[in-house]
């Protein structure tokens, strides 16, 4: 599912203007960059939480130069589920 899609089946679910929707979509996705940015977590209770995870200093290899290279400490954002989401997909998806 794509931005446009879900724009549209929010549009279609509450009757707002498509236009509306993506400025809201855009807007929300603007505030969950920038706290992330500045390294504060989002939670969204039920739905889940945009968190800052910290990467620990590693050694690998260039295989190119067959070399290795030290990749240093770093913050990437991941995103943790709800338990209450995942148990919702599972059930959902049972085979």
């Amino acid at each position: 599912m794509t931005k446009a899609d879900i724009v549209n089946e929010i549009s279609k679910n509450t009757g707002i203007e498509k236009i509306v929707v993506q400025k809201t979509i855009e807007s929300f996705m603007d505030v969950v960059k920038d706290s992330l940015i500045k390294d504060e977590n989002v939670y969204l209770r039920g739905f889940g939480s945009f968190i800052v995870k910290t990467r620990a200093k590693k050694v690998a290899r260039d295989i190119s130069k067959n070399t290795t290279i030290t990749i240093p400490a770093h913050k990437i954002p991941a995103f943790k589920p709800a338990k209450s989401f995942v148990t919702s997909v599972k059930e959902h998806n049972k085979i």
